[in-house]
């Protein structure tokens, strides 16, 4: 019997959940009528569900039948005095046109608030989802007043935006994460969506103003933190630096804030303001290791920017530091980026292999740092064109620290190693593995490489175009820019009707950036957007070119156009987001 009883149970569980979604989906549809008579039917089986209950409202008033709700609903207020409901049915005198009537049933839910204050939430919410949103506030800040617990910041700073008023927003979202600091990110994300890159926007003025009165009537340095994140925002970086500062200051608690602020400054391309930055690391930081970190970022500025004349400052530079931090335990990425400047910059490569090697031998190092020292080993091999020996190094990483990340990095410069001479079948087999590589960047060049590959092979069976693009790309890697150029420019006089001229149009064209050839870059970038806009390329195009005009050619309104472009014609490019932010600056909008 019992067995029977649970079937039964079962079957009429499922019965009942079947009728909820039909009514859901009739409703949905616009099909009101088939829609109120199955809620009809749930709300006999289950009286007290509120779901049904509005959903019975809401049915009436699609239909217009506003009559049927207030009778559906002064029912229900005789039987249950659920303060909601009285907003309910002063919201249905609303469309009856009847405000008085609704007024003071409004006035009432409100009230109730008096009686028992947590009545706020279903009062509160009720208001908002008829967009009542003076009446929601009311509710808010009575229930605040009658409670000092309760805390309904939020909730009143989205209401406020809502409404336009912009200045309680900002105050009700401080007031709420100077209570609740650990909600500090979701109310930057909140703030962001009123703020802009400009920081002459109303709001951003209206924004620093409230801060700065706030640091002046009650000093947090709350305040601080996000008067810098406002003028990291606006791209205003040495005033982000100087709250940073104070913030250090006052709470002596290590530099980690400001080593970020210097990434983002050398991501941003902010390099004067980033060397500032790290000399302040530098000359204040107590930490052996926080030293010895920024010393590094700061040579890797230097490097970017040099010539040939600055080589021996450098490698000074370098040497200096080898001698001070010797004994730290955070030297090695220091002593793999000297060989890197021997090897790729000085063109000392047996010196710099030396240096490492001796690291390899007389230095106690775990798996991970001997795989670090072999990939760049392996790197200077590859620089100087001894490809089977790079090789030995890069596979005995894979061997060694199979499955992790730098083991991908290995099997990937295998493969690139045998594109660079002309293995094309090897390296495509060694790609076709680092698709689903954990690594994200490390699948994607994988992926791009192998599209490389696989669209230029069968064009040609000497492949004689894809073999000059590999040495090309060669010689870039090597840093010999120049001798890349030319020879890109023979591959595009030589093979005009092949596949791979798009790829050597863009390649060159990045060359030039380096070289701050931009209005040469431009030029590439046209053609390829003008004679290849079908091309996987294009989108790349439009968005370096937008940067080029943004940033080094002063040209915002033709950088706003190549945004524009992508956003309306490659919603699925991996430059959408980016792009439609840049327009949004451009265009002076609020940044989302």
């Amino acid at each position: 019997m019992r067995p029977l009883i649970i079937i039964f149970f079962f079957v009429g569980a499922v019965a009942f959940s079947q009728v909820d979604i039909l009514a859901k989906e009739y409703f949905k549809n616009g099909e009101y009528e088939k829609a109120l008579q199955e809620y009809k039917k749930l709300y006999a089986k289950s009286p007290s569900n509120p779901n049904y209950i509005n959903q019975i409202i809401s049915t009436y008033q699609e239909l217009e039948m506003y009559d049927e709700a207030e009778v559906f609903l002064t029912q229900l207020l005789e039987r249950m005095q659920y303060p909601p409901f009285w907003v309910e049915l002063g919201y249905n005198y609303q469309l009856k046109n009847k405000i008085e009537k609704a007024q003071v049933l409004y006035e009432r839910a409100i009230r109730s608030i008096d009686e028992r204050a947590s009545n706020v939430f279903s009062v509160a919410r009720s208001f908002q989802n008829h967009s009542l949103l003076n009446e929601a506030v009311l509710a808010y800040e009575k229930a605040m007043a009658l409670n000092p617990d309760y805390n309904f910041n939020v909730q009143l700073a989205q209401i406020y935006g809502e409404q336009g008023n912009v200045e309680k927003m900002f105050n009700s979202y401080l007031d709420f994460a100077e209570s609740n600091p650990i909600v500090l990110s979701d109310v930057k994300r909140a703030i962001n969506d009123f703020i802009s890159e400009d920081g002459l926007d109303e709001n951003n003025v209206l924004f620093r103003k409230i801060l700065l009165k706030k640091m002046q009537e009650e000093p947090d340095v709350l305040w601080n933190e996000l008067l810098s994140w406002l003028f990291i925002q606006q791209k205003d970086f040495r005033k982000a630096f100087m709250q940073e500062r104070a913030i250090y200051n006052r709470m002596q608690e290590g530099l980690l804030r400001i080593e970020e602020l210097a990434s983002i400054c050398v991501n941003e391309n902010e390099i004067e303001i980033a060397k500032e930055i790290y000399g302040y690391i530098i000359e204040t930081g107590q930490n052996p290791d926080t030293k010895l970190n920024a010393h590094y970022n700061l040579l890797q500025l230097e490097i970017k920017e040099s010539s040939k004349a600055d080589y021996a400052a450098i490698e000074a530079k370098y040497l200096e530091l080898l001698e001070t931090f010797g004994n730290e335990t955070e030297m090695l990425n220091l002593q793999i980026s000297y060989a890197h400047f021997l090897a790729f910059y000085v063109n000392e490569t047996k010196k710099a292999t030396q240096f490492l090697e001796d690291i390899l031998e007389k230095e106690p190092l775990n798996q991970l740092e001997q795989a670090q020292i072999k990939l760049e080993l392996g790197d200077i091999l590859v620089l100087q064109e001894q490809f089977n020996k790079a090789l030995i190094y890069y596979t005995q990483i894979q061997r060694n620290l199979k499955n992790s990340t730098i083991s991908q990095e290995a099997r990937f410069k295998v493969a690139k190693a045998s594109y660079y001479k002309g293995d094309f079948k090897w390296a495509e087999s060694q790609l076709k593995i680092l698709k689903s590589s954990t690594s994200q960047l490390i699948a994607n060049d994988a992926l791009e490489l192998k599209l490389l590959i696989s669209d230029n092979k069968y064009e040609d069976s000497l492949q004689i175009a894809l073999k000059q693009y590999a040495k090309a790309d060669l010689l870039a890697f090597q840093n010999r820019n120049d001798e890349a150029i030319i020879l890109l420019d023979k591959i595009l006089g030589a093979h005009k009707t092949e596949p791979i001229i798009a790829q050597t149009l863009f390649k060159q064209a990045q060359l030039f950036v380096l070289k701050k050839e931009f209005e040469k870059a431009k030029a590439n970038y046209e053609v390829l957007i003008e004679n290849y806009r079908d091309g996987v390329l294009v989108d790349d195009a439009l968005f370096y070119l937008g940067k080029i005009y943004e940033n080094e050619l002063n040209q915002p309104e033709k950088a706003k156009s190549l945004y524009e472009n992508i956003i309306f014609n490659h919603a699925d490019s991996i430059y959408f987001v980016d792009a439609r932010k840049r327009f949004r600056a451009l265009r002076g909008d609020a940044i989302n």
